[in-house]
Order: structure tokens, then sequence, then C-alpha cells
């Protein structure tokens, strides 16, 4: 509960500030949906409703009568498709055109006015918060549209990735700082002694936002060692983390290692799966206390 009124909160909060709830929306004559309206028949240049409903999730019912309230005055018109009789391909009229490009202005300018009042850090962490919302909420809608990418590591990135294996075992294990701490120091070794040739960190993203990570590093001229896997819970389920892993072994081999090993723990049954099936082996156990819980640690190797 305390998330959905959060979610709430925000959605009070953001929909006073860009100004969506006056009649006149940015200060034209359009309420808020006739003008989303006649700005996707803009952009679009022309579409039939059944595209617009879906596009805008509206119910046909409910866009018909906008549509029809906007055809009466002037702002859209509609003739039959060449393509199929029975449907109707929408556009606007001159005079829809230029409310399309009045809105589309004044639209500029309120969010540019509005990012104005921000330094450019600060810009860019809202933009950045902004892309994992549409990311996260369009991905739950239809995993198939998202767009998923692997690349390598940049500036910033060990941060999310220290960060993240914090609070997600955390949440998920229970585990303490110790565990963000032992992740902290991989990172940082990583860093200062990557050898480029040999080595690799692979960011996982989804529509632009990191939802992944994993490493690959040298442990000897002829062993390289797999480490610090992670896939966030919204990104699971989608052979990411099988993909990664054959990444990584793609890689070894490629560089001319000759076994890839990891060490992971007896409880993480999805990551165990996964290296099962790439075709790992379990080499050997060892108990241990480690990040406040008695755990079983796990080595595994990969001939390549």
């Amino acid at each position: 509960m305390p998330h959905v009124e959060a979610v709430r909160r925000f959605n009070r909060f953001y929909t006073g500030r860009i100004g969506v709830l006056p009649e006149d929306y940015l200060g034209s004559s359009y309420s808020l949906a006739e003008a989303r309206v006649v700005y996707e028949i803009g952009r679009r240049r022309q579409c039939t409703a059944t595209e617009l409903s879906r596009e805008l999730e509206l119910d046909l019912g409910y866009l018909s009568r906008l549509l029809q309230g906007l055809k009466r005055r002037g702002a859209v018109q509609a003739k039959a498709s060449s393509e199929d009789a029975r449907a109707s391909v929408l556009s606007l009229t001159s005079k829809g055109r230029k409310s399309y490009q009045a809105l589309d202005s004044r639209s500029r300018k309120e969010v540019g006015g509005m990012l104005a009042a921000l330094p450019a850090p600060e810009q860019a962490r809202l933009v950045n918060a902004m892309k994992t919302v549409e990311s996260l909420l369009s991905f739950r809608k239809d995993p198939s549209t998202s767009r998923i990418s692997l690349r390598s590591h940049r500036p910033g990135d060990m941060g999310w990735v220290v960060h993240s294996h914090g609070r997600r075992y955390f949440e998920e294990y229970g585990w303490d700082e110790r565990f963000e701490a032992l992740v902290a120091g991989i990172a940082k070794d990583f860093v200062e002694n990557l050898d480029p040739e040999r080595e690799r960190c692979w960011i996982a993203e989804i529509d632009g936002a990191p939802v992944g990570s994993v490493f690959v590093v040298k442990e000897s001229k002829t062993t390289a060692k797999l480490r610090l896997l992670l896939i966030e819970p919204h990104a699971r389920g989608l052979g990411l983390g099988r993909r990664m892993v054959d990444e990584c072994i793609a890689f070894a081999r490629a560089k001319g290692y000759r076994r890839l090993v990891l060490w992971t723990q007896s409880k993480l049954a999805a990551a165990r799966h996964i290296y099962r099936s790439a075709g790992f082996r379990l080499a050997r156990r060892q108990r241990h206390r480690e990040f406040g819980y008695d755990l079983t640690g796990e080595y595994w190797e990969l001939d390549l």
C-alpha cells in the first residue's frame, strides 16, 4: 500500500505541474483528450481510428465522440481508405494543422521553461528517471515492444552495479552491507586493473535503462572468471541471463582461455539453473558465514 500511495501522490503532483487539469489545455480551446487526439493525428499526418485508439489506449466509442466534436469544429477530416473502403483515414484540416503546430510549440516552451529552472545535472537526473518509469511500465504492458541490448561499461555503470547488487540481495535474501562492500571491491579492482584485451563488463539495457550486469575477469593465463551476474526482477524471464552468460562464454573462448569458472551460492536457484544449462559443472561446495547468514558457496567450471 505505501507504493500505491506514493504513485498516486506523484500522479497528483505531476498532473498539476504540467497543467493538464484546466479545460483549456496549453491555453488552447481543447481539453487534454482532444489535444492528444489532434497531436497524434498531426504527428502521424494520417491514421485510422483503430490505430489511434490503440496508440492512446482509448475506447473506440469515446474516441468516436471526440472525433465527431473535432470534425464539427473543423479540425479533423476523414476520407475512405484506398486500401479498405470500410475504414476511414483521419487527417488534420488546415485549421487542425495550425492547432497542432500551436500545441507543439507551447508544449515545447513550457517543458523548456520547467527544465531551465534546473541545473544541467539535475535535468539529466530528471530525464533518466522519466526513462526508467517509461521503460518499466511499457515493459510490463508489452515486453515484445521493448528494446533489449548489451553494451560495454562506461562511467557511472560501476556505481549502478554496486548499488543494484546491494539493494537487490538485501531485498531478496537479507544480505547486509558487507555484500555491497564485496561488490564494490570487485568493481574497483576491475576498473583499476582492467586488461581490455582479455576482460570485459556487459551492461544489459531495456529501452536504454540498465537492468543487468556480468563480468569476465582474468584469473590466470588460461582461466577466466565470470562475476557479478545480475538481472533486475522486471527483466527476468526473457532469457537475458542465459544470453549474458553465453556472451561471456563466447568472449572467453575468443580470447584463448581454456576454462571459465565462477563462484555462487547454493540458494541462488535461478543463477544455478542458468550455469548448468550453459554447460557449467559444479566442482565443489564450501560452507561459510558471510553477509549475516550461514551459506554454502559453490564453485562451478566450464571447459572451453
